[in-house]
Protein backbone atom coordinates (compact mmCIF):
# COMPACT_ATOMS: atom_id res chain seq x y z
CA UNK A 1 0.00 0.00 0.00
CA UNK A 2 1.31 3.45 -0.35
CA UNK A 3 2.27 5.51 2.10
CA UNK A 4 2.20 9.40 2.19
CA UNK A 5 4.05 10.88 -0.69
CA UNK A 6 3.87 14.26 0.71
CA UNK A 7 7.53 15.14 -0.46
CA UNK A 8 7.07 14.90 -3.79
CA UNK A 9 4.99 17.94 -3.67
CA UNK A 10 5.33 20.74 -2.19
CA UNK A 11 2.70 21.62 -0.22
CA UNK A 12 3.60 23.67 3.42
CA UNK A 13 2.72 22.13 6.80
CA UNK A 14 0.10 24.71 7.16
CA UNK A 15 -1.71 24.54 3.95
CA UNK A 16 -4.70 21.84 3.81
CA UNK A 17 -4.94 21.40 -0.02
CA UNK A 18 -8.48 19.26 -0.46
CA UNK A 19 -9.05 20.53 -3.63
CA UNK A 20 -7.84 18.16 -6.06
CA UNK A 21 -10.96 17.53 -8.25
CA UNK A 22 -11.04 21.54 -9.24
CA UNK A 23 -6.74 20.63 -9.83
CA UNK A 24 -3.79 19.07 -8.40
CA UNK A 25 -0.66 20.97 -7.39
CA UNK A 26 2.31 20.23 -9.42
CA UNK A 27 4.63 17.21 -8.45
CA UNK A 28 8.18 18.96 -8.15
CA UNK A 29 9.66 16.73 -11.01
CA UNK A 30 6.78 18.07 -13.12
CA UNK A 31 7.77 21.66 -12.08
CA UNK A 32 11.28 21.00 -12.97
CA UNK A 33 10.24 19.58 -16.50
CA UNK A 34 8.46 22.56 -16.69
CA UNK A 35 11.34 24.40 -16.09
CA UNK A 36 13.43 22.66 -18.14
CA UNK A 37 11.25 22.74 -20.98
CA UNK A 38 10.95 26.86 -20.53
CA UNK A 39 14.72 26.80 -20.78
CA UNK A 40 14.48 25.52 -24.43
CA UNK A 41 12.22 28.06 -25.83
CA UNK A 42 14.78 30.43 -23.81
CA UNK A 43 17.36 29.41 -26.01
CA UNK A 44 15.98 27.98 -29.07
CA UNK A 45 19.12 27.75 -30.78
CA UNK A 46 19.70 24.76 -28.30
CA UNK A 47 16.35 22.76 -29.60
CA UNK A 48 16.64 19.15 -30.43
CA UNK A 49 13.91 19.23 -32.87
CA UNK A 50 13.24 15.37 -32.73
CA UNK A 51 12.98 15.60 -28.84
CA UNK A 52 9.52 16.94 -28.30
CA UNK A 53 7.67 13.89 -31.24
CA UNK A 54 9.32 11.69 -29.06
CA UNK A 55 7.73 13.34 -26.02
CA UNK A 56 4.32 13.38 -27.15
CA UNK A 57 4.66 9.90 -28.43
CA UNK A 58 5.88 8.78 -24.64
CA UNK A 59 2.87 10.54 -23.21
CA UNK A 60 0.36 8.87 -25.72
CA UNK A 61 2.18 5.33 -24.48
CA UNK A 62 1.82 6.76 -21.30
CA UNK A 63 -1.90 7.60 -20.64
CA UNK A 64 -2.60 4.34 -23.24
CA UNK A 65 -1.30 2.47 -20.79
CA UNK A 66 -3.73 3.63 -17.83
CA UNK A 67 -6.66 3.30 -19.54
CA UNK A 68 -5.87 -0.26 -21.06
CA UNK A 69 -5.52 0.92 -24.41
CA UNK A 70 -3.48 0.95 -27.69
CA UNK A 71 -1.00 4.63 -28.44
CA UNK A 72 -2.85 4.64 -31.74
CA UNK A 73 -6.13 4.62 -30.30
CA UNK A 74 -4.98 8.13 -28.07
CA UNK A 75 -5.13 11.77 -29.34
CA UNK A 76 -3.42 14.50 -27.68
CA UNK A 77 -5.88 17.64 -26.76
CA UNK A 78 -5.73 20.82 -24.88
CA UNK A 79 -9.00 19.90 -22.77
CA UNK A 80 -12.22 18.28 -22.88
CA UNK A 81 -14.68 20.06 -24.33
CA UNK A 82 -12.01 19.67 -27.75
CA UNK A 83 -12.27 16.06 -26.83
CA UNK A 84 -16.20 16.21 -26.56
CA UNK A 85 -16.51 18.31 -30.03
CA UNK A 86 -14.32 15.77 -31.70
CA UNK A 87 -16.28 13.18 -31.22
CA UNK A 88 -19.72 14.88 -31.46
CA UNK A 89 -18.35 15.49 -34.95
CA UNK A 90 -17.79 12.17 -35.37
CA UNK A 91 -21.14 10.36 -34.00
CA UNK A 92 -24.71 10.11 -36.16
CA UNK A 93 -27.93 11.90 -34.76
CA UNK A 94 -31.40 12.07 -36.53
CA UNK A 95 -33.91 14.30 -36.14
CA UNK A 96 -35.82 13.58 -32.88
CA UNK A 97 -32.99 11.09 -31.74
CA UNK A 98 -32.15 11.82 -27.97
CA UNK A 99 -28.54 12.80 -26.30
CA UNK A 100 -28.67 11.31 -22.75
CA UNK A 101 -26.72 13.02 -19.62
CA UNK A 102 -27.11 13.85 -15.95
CA UNK A 103 -28.82 16.19 -14.41
CA UNK A 104 -26.24 18.76 -13.84
CA UNK A 105 -23.75 17.29 -15.81
CA UNK A 106 -20.05 19.05 -16.21
CA UNK A 107 -20.35 21.70 -19.11
CA UNK A 108 -17.53 20.65 -20.82
CA UNK A 109 -19.71 17.27 -22.35
CA UNK A 110 -22.64 19.28 -22.10
CA UNK A 111 -22.42 22.31 -24.61
CA UNK A 112 -21.06 20.31 -28.01
CA UNK A 113 -23.98 18.14 -27.20
CA UNK A 114 -26.36 21.22 -26.87
CA UNK A 115 -24.83 22.81 -30.16
CA UNK A 116 -25.16 19.44 -32.00
CA UNK A 117 -28.86 18.69 -31.42
CA UNK A 118 -30.03 22.37 -32.21
CA UNK A 119 -28.37 21.39 -35.07
CA UNK A 120 -29.54 17.90 -36.20
CA UNK A 121 -33.25 18.45 -34.36
CA UNK A 122 -32.16 16.29 -31.76
CA UNK A 123 -33.09 16.46 -27.97
CA UNK A 124 -31.21 17.23 -24.80
CA UNK A 125 -31.98 14.10 -22.17
CA UNK A 126 -30.90 14.69 -18.48
CA UNK A 127 -31.30 12.11 -16.33
CA UNK A 128 -32.52 13.06 -13.10
CA UNK A 129 -30.70 13.01 -9.61
CA UNK A 130 -32.09 9.93 -8.13
CA UNK A 131 -33.25 9.99 -4.65
CA UNK A 132 -31.56 6.57 -3.76
CA UNK A 133 -27.93 7.76 -5.38
CA UNK A 134 -28.58 4.81 -7.70
CA UNK A 135 -27.63 6.91 -11.29
CA UNK A 136 -26.87 3.73 -13.03
CA UNK A 137 -30.59 2.27 -12.63
CA UNK A 138 -31.57 5.56 -13.29
CA UNK A 139 -29.68 5.80 -16.49
CA UNK A 140 -30.38 2.36 -17.86
CA UNK A 141 -34.45 3.64 -17.60
CA UNK A 142 -33.81 6.24 -19.50
CA UNK A 143 -31.37 4.31 -22.04
CA UNK A 144 -33.79 3.01 -24.61
CA UNK A 145 -33.43 3.12 -28.79
CA UNK A 146 -34.70 6.93 -28.69
CA UNK A 147 -31.31 7.52 -27.41
CA UNK A 148 -28.33 7.93 -30.20
CA UNK A 149 -25.17 9.08 -27.77
CA UNK A 150 -25.08 8.31 -23.94
CA UNK A 151 -22.50 11.24 -23.23
CA UNK A 152 -21.54 10.33 -19.40
CA UNK A 153 -19.36 10.74 -17.06
CA UNK A 154 -17.82 7.60 -14.25
CA UNK A 155 -19.04 9.92 -11.50
CA UNK A 156 -21.03 12.99 -10.80
CA UNK A 157 -18.25 16.04 -10.63
CA UNK A 158 -19.76 17.48 -7.93
CA UNK A 159 -20.15 14.63 -5.19
CA UNK A 160 -18.34 12.02 -6.31
CA UNK A 161 -21.61 9.77 -6.92
CA UNK A 162 -20.64 6.63 -9.01
CA UNK A 163 -21.73 5.41 -12.38
CA UNK A 164 -21.51 1.64 -13.35
CA UNK A 165 -19.64 2.89 -16.37
CA UNK A 166 -19.40 -1.21 -17.74
CA UNK A 167 -23.43 -2.00 -17.21
CA UNK A 168 -24.48 1.26 -19.10
CA UNK A 169 -21.96 0.48 -21.97
CA UNK A 170 -23.54 -3.00 -22.38
CA UNK A 171 -27.05 -0.88 -22.39
CA UNK A 172 -25.71 1.32 -25.37
CA UNK A 173 -24.38 -1.63 -27.34
CA UNK A 174 -27.77 -3.26 -26.85
CA UNK A 175 -29.65 -0.04 -28.43
CA UNK A 176 -26.66 1.10 -30.84
CA UNK A 177 -25.99 4.36 -29.15
CA UNK A 178 -22.66 5.79 -29.04
CA UNK A 179 -21.01 5.84 -25.53
CA UNK A 180 -18.76 9.34 -24.96
CA UNK A 181 -17.05 9.30 -21.64
CA UNK A 182 -15.64 12.56 -19.61
CA UNK A 183 -13.68 10.72 -17.74
CA UNK A 184 -11.48 14.10 -16.06
CA UNK A 185 -12.98 13.12 -12.77
CA UNK A 186 -11.85 9.39 -12.22
CA UNK A 187 -8.08 8.28 -14.77
CA UNK A 188 -4.97 8.88 -12.71
CA UNK A 189 -7.07 8.26 -9.16
CA UNK A 190 -9.28 5.06 -9.82
CA UNK A 191 -9.10 1.74 -12.53
CA UNK A 192 -10.51 2.82 -15.67
CA UNK A 193 -10.43 0.14 -18.33
CA UNK A 194 -12.02 0.65 -21.91
CA UNK A 195 -11.70 -2.91 -23.03
CA UNK A 196 -14.50 -3.43 -20.08
CA UNK A 197 -16.25 -0.56 -20.76
CA UNK A 198 -16.30 -0.19 -24.80
CA UNK A 199 -16.63 3.65 -24.62
CA UNK A 200 -16.55 5.15 -28.64
CA UNK A 201 -14.82 8.36 -27.46
CA UNK A 202 -13.29 9.08 -24.06
CA UNK A 203 -12.23 12.54 -23.28
CA UNK A 204 -9.85 13.72 -20.24
CA UNK A 205 -8.13 17.02 -18.70
CA UNK A 206 -4.63 16.53 -17.57
CA UNK A 207 -4.64 19.45 -14.75
CA UNK A 208 -6.75 17.48 -12.08
CA UNK A 209 -5.94 13.42 -11.25
CA UNK A 210 -3.38 13.19 -13.86
CA UNK A 211 -1.33 16.38 -12.13
CA UNK A 212 -0.44 17.86 -15.58
CA UNK A 213 -0.03 21.12 -16.56
CA UNK A 214 -3.69 23.36 -17.60
CA UNK A 215 -4.29 23.19 -21.84
CA UNK A 216 -2.78 19.24 -22.06
CA UNK A 217 -5.88 16.44 -22.26
CA UNK A 218 -6.35 13.42 -23.84
CA UNK A 219 -8.70 12.01 -26.30
CA UNK A 220 -9.34 7.68 -26.58
CA UNK A 221 -11.14 6.91 -30.28
CA UNK A 222 -12.21 3.14 -30.27
CA UNK A 223 -10.70 1.86 -33.17
CA UNK A 224 -14.11 1.47 -35.24
CA UNK A 225 -13.78 5.40 -34.68
CA UNK A 226 -10.27 6.12 -36.03
CA UNK A 227 -11.60 7.29 -39.47
CA UNK A 228 -13.53 10.47 -38.52
CA UNK A 229 -13.08 13.88 -39.09
CA UNK A 230 -9.98 15.96 -36.78
CA UNK A 231 -11.76 18.94 -35.33
CA UNK A 232 -8.27 20.65 -36.88
CA UNK A 233 -6.39 20.33 -39.94
CA UNK A 234 -2.58 20.50 -39.48
CA UNK A 235 0.39 19.34 -40.76
CA UNK A 236 1.01 17.49 -37.25
CA UNK A 237 -2.25 15.17 -37.62
CA UNK A 238 -0.89 14.06 -41.36
CA UNK A 239 1.91 11.93 -42.76
CA UNK A 240 4.91 13.65 -43.56
CA UNK A 241 3.99 16.66 -41.74
CA UNK A 242 7.54 17.67 -43.45
CA UNK A 243 6.17 17.85 -46.82
CA UNK A 244 4.92 21.47 -47.02
CA UNK A 245 6.59 22.82 -50.24
CA UNK A 246 3.87 23.91 -53.26
CA UNK A 247 6.21 21.88 -55.51
CA UNK A 248 5.63 18.70 -54.06
CA UNK A 249 2.15 18.79 -52.15
CA UNK A 250 1.29 19.24 -48.77
CA UNK A 251 0.48 16.16 -46.46
CA UNK A 252 -2.57 14.29 -47.93
CA UNK A 253 -3.12 11.45 -45.90
CA UNK A 254 -4.16 11.31 -41.88
CA UNK A 255 -1.67 10.11 -39.49
CA UNK A 256 -3.51 6.51 -38.67
CA UNK A 257 -5.55 5.62 -35.77
CA UNK A 258 -6.20 8.16 -33.14
CA UNK A 259 -3.53 10.44 -33.90
CA UNK A 260 -5.63 12.40 -36.49
CA UNK A 261 -7.21 14.11 -33.61
CA UNK A 262 -4.55 15.60 -32.13
CA UNK A 263 -4.76 19.19 -31.81
CA UNK A 264 -2.33 21.50 -33.36
CA UNK A 265 1.02 22.83 -31.64
CA UNK A 266 1.22 18.97 -30.08
CA UNK A 267 4.70 19.27 -29.80
CA UNK A 268 5.09 21.87 -27.13
CA UNK A 269 8.63 22.19 -25.46
CA UNK A 270 6.86 23.27 -22.64
CA UNK A 271 4.08 20.79 -21.61
CA UNK A 272 5.46 17.91 -22.95
CA UNK A 273 8.05 17.40 -20.58
CA UNK A 274 6.10 17.95 -17.83
CA UNK A 275 2.87 15.69 -18.42
CA UNK A 276 5.39 13.24 -18.92
CA UNK A 277 7.08 13.16 -15.86
CA UNK A 278 3.19 13.59 -14.07
CA UNK A 279 2.17 10.50 -15.98
CA UNK A 280 5.02 8.28 -15.25
CA UNK A 281 4.64 9.20 -11.39
CA UNK A 282 0.80 8.08 -11.77
CA UNK A 283 1.52 4.99 -13.73
CA UNK A 284 4.30 3.79 -11.16
CA UNK A 285 1.52 4.86 -8.09
CA UNK A 286 -0.97 3.39 -10.22
CA UNK A 287 -4.79 4.09 -10.23
CA UNK A 288 -5.48 1.58 -8.13
CA UNK A 289 -3.28 2.20 -4.82
CA UNK A 290 -4.17 5.76 -5.53
CA UNK A 291 -7.89 4.70 -4.71
CA UNK A 292 -6.67 2.94 -1.94
CA UNK A 293 -4.73 5.25 -0.05
CA UNK A 294 -7.69 7.81 -0.69
CA UNK A 295 -11.00 6.01 0.17
CA UNK A 296 -10.39 5.86 3.74
CA UNK A 297 -9.53 9.54 3.76
CA UNK A 298 -12.92 10.26 1.85
CA UNK A 299 -14.78 7.91 4.13
CA UNK A 300 -13.82 9.80 7.05
CA UNK A 301 -15.03 12.99 5.86
CA UNK A 302 -18.49 10.74 5.25
CA UNK A 303 -18.47 9.88 8.77
CA UNK A 304 -17.54 13.39 9.74
CA UNK A 305 -20.50 14.70 7.75
CA UNK A 306 -23.29 12.70 8.91
CA UNK A 307 -22.12 13.31 12.14
CA UNK A 308 -23.14 17.03 11.71
CA UNK A 309 -26.61 15.90 9.99
CA UNK A 310 -25.04 16.92 6.14
CA UNK A 311 -25.40 14.11 4.06
CA UNK A 312 -23.16 12.21 1.43
CA UNK A 313 -23.35 9.87 -1.19
CA UNK A 314 -23.99 6.37 -0.32
CA UNK A 315 -21.28 3.85 0.50
CA UNK A 316 -20.78 1.58 -2.74
CA UNK A 317 -22.71 4.41 -4.99
CA UNK A 318 -19.56 6.56 -4.84
CA UNK A 319 -15.53 6.75 -5.66
CA UNK A 320 -12.97 6.87 -3.21
CA UNK A 321 -10.98 9.82 -3.57
CA UNK A 322 -13.74 12.77 -3.71
CA UNK A 323 -16.81 13.37 -1.92
CA UNK A 324 -19.54 16.08 -1.70
CA UNK A 325 -21.18 16.89 1.18
CA UNK A 326 -24.70 18.62 1.83
CA UNK A 327 -25.82 20.83 4.63
CA UNK A 328 -28.90 20.26 6.27
CA UNK A 329 -29.41 24.39 5.91
CA UNK A 330 -29.07 26.05 2.49
CA UNK A 331 -25.06 26.44 2.40
CA UNK A 332 -23.78 30.02 2.85
CA UNK A 333 -21.98 31.35 -0.07
CA UNK A 334 -19.27 32.50 2.27
CA UNK A 335 -18.19 29.61 3.94
CA UNK A 336 -15.70 27.97 1.63
CA UNK A 337 -13.86 31.07 1.07
CA UNK A 338 -13.97 31.72 4.99
CA UNK A 339 -12.20 28.18 5.38
CA UNK A 340 -9.48 29.09 2.99
CA UNK A 341 -8.97 33.00 4.41
CA UNK A 342 -9.24 32.17 8.29
CA UNK A 343 -7.75 28.09 8.17
CA UNK A 344 -6.05 27.64 4.95
CA UNK A 345 -8.20 24.89 4.35
CA UNK A 346 -8.74 24.42 0.64
CA UNK A 347 -12.01 23.09 -0.99
CA UNK A 348 -14.79 24.25 -3.19
CA UNK A 349 -18.58 24.55 -2.88
CA UNK A 350 -20.46 22.59 -5.78
CA UNK A 351 -23.93 22.78 -6.49
CA UNK A 352 -25.53 22.87 -2.52
CA UNK A 353 -22.87 21.40 -0.86
CA UNK A 354 -19.19 21.24 -0.50
CA UNK A 355 -16.91 18.91 -2.31
CA UNK A 356 -13.56 17.45 -0.54
CA UNK A 357 -11.10 16.18 -2.70
CA UNK A 358 -7.86 14.58 -0.94
CA UNK A 359 -4.48 13.21 -2.85
CA UNK A 360 -1.87 11.37 -1.82
CA UNK A 361 -0.18 15.14 0.04
CA UNK A 362 -3.02 14.66 2.75
CA UNK A 363 -3.42 12.22 5.48
CA UNK A 364 -6.03 11.99 8.56
CA UNK A 365 -4.49 15.22 10.59
CA UNK A 366 -6.20 16.69 6.84
CA UNK A 367 -9.63 15.66 7.51
CA UNK A 368 -9.59 16.55 11.47
CA UNK A 369 -8.31 20.04 10.36
CA UNK A 370 -10.96 20.42 7.89
CA UNK A 371 -14.09 19.87 10.58
CA UNK A 372 -12.40 21.74 13.05
CA UNK A 373 -12.36 24.57 10.99
CA UNK A 374 -16.01 24.08 9.14
CA UNK A 375 -17.52 24.07 12.83
CA UNK A 376 -15.54 27.12 13.72
CA UNK A 377 -17.03 28.74 10.53
CA UNK A 378 -20.60 27.43 11.12
CA UNK A 379 -19.92 28.34 14.68
CA UNK A 380 -19.46 32.43 14.01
Amino acid sequence: MLSNQRHLFDVPDEVTYLNCAAHTPLLNSVRQAGTEGLDRKYHPWDIDASATPAEAEKLRGLFAGLIGAKAGDVAIVNSTSYGIETAARNVALAAGQKILMVQDQFPSNVLSWRHLATEKGGEMAFVPRPTDGDWTAAILGHLDGDVAIAALPPCHWSDGSSLDLVAIGARCREVGAAFVIDATQVIGAKPFYVNEIQPDFVACSGYKWLCCPYTLGFLYAAPHRQNGTPLEFHRWNHEEPNAVATETGYPADYNSGARRYDMGEINNFIHMPMAVAALTQVAEWTPAAIQNYLTPLTDAVAEGAEARGWVVPVRGKRVGHYIGMVPPQTLSPEIVPRLQREANVHVSQRGAGVRVSPHLFNDGTDIERFFEALDSVLAS
